[in-house]
């Protein structure tokens, strides 16, 4: 008799489908959410897409053409991310902003990428520590205390291969590449390829 009840149940759930509404009502969801925490001009956001937006929804904005897989991050202490036109964002690829990450046109982040204008958390051990606990107690950070940030600049043509790491206050020139696993703390030229921990220039490029 299990068995039978067994049988017809899983029939059941198969005939309708559950998994496909599940996954229809999540992305239902997660649209709403994208529409009321960005100001999107025309771009697609993939069902891996996650956007988190402690303030409101003109701090996110997101051009044209641009495909998102990833996840778009501002603090409540501030930050705002800005990505042009016809941009790609690799699933898995973190752009969290404490301060300013601008993201010119025609700008490809590969997957599992990070960039971050903040160190996220104080320098001081014991004033990192207690800011935790009020951050687990308390929720999100309305001021910025010793946190340190500064903003971020990707220039239009740019490409930041797999698994590399952006850091604050860089500017990444125009037409740069910037290779798998490179952790990038100084400016990098435009039309250079970088690469290494930390990235140095290992080549000019032309920039036809």
């Amino acid at each position: 008799m299990k068995k039978l009840i067994k049988k017809l149940i899983t029939g059941f759930l198969k005939k309708i489908n559950i998994h496909h509404i599940l996954n229809t009502l999540y992305q239902e969801q997660n649209n709403r959410h994208i529409e009321t925490n960005v100001i999107n001009s025309g771009a697609i956001f993939y069902p891996e897409a996650t956007v988190s937006n402690a303030q409101d929804r003109s701090k996110i904005t997101v051009g044209q053409g641009t495909h998102i897989r990833g996840m778009l991050h501002v603090f409540k202490y501030g930050g705002q991310i800005t990505i042009g036109e016809n941009c790609y964002i690799g699933d898995h690829s973190r752009i969290w902003s404490g301060d300013s990450v601008i993201i010119g046109d025609y700008v490809q982040i590969s997957h599992n990428v990070n960039v971050m204008d903040t160190n996220a958390h104080e320098l001081d051990a014991i004033e990192r520590a207690e800011r935790y606990v009020d951050l687990v107690n308390n929720g999100s950070w309305a001021e910025k205390g010793n946190v340190l940030t500064a903003p971020v600049i990707i220039e239009d043509y740019a490409w930041i291969s797999f698994n590399a790491t952006i850091l604050k206050g860089v500017t990444i020139g125009k037409g740069a590449i910037v290779g798998a696993n490179a952790v990038v703390t100084k400016d990098v030229p435009p039309f250079t390829l970088v690469t290494g921990n930390p990235a140095t220039v290992k080549k000019h490029l032309t920039e036809e």
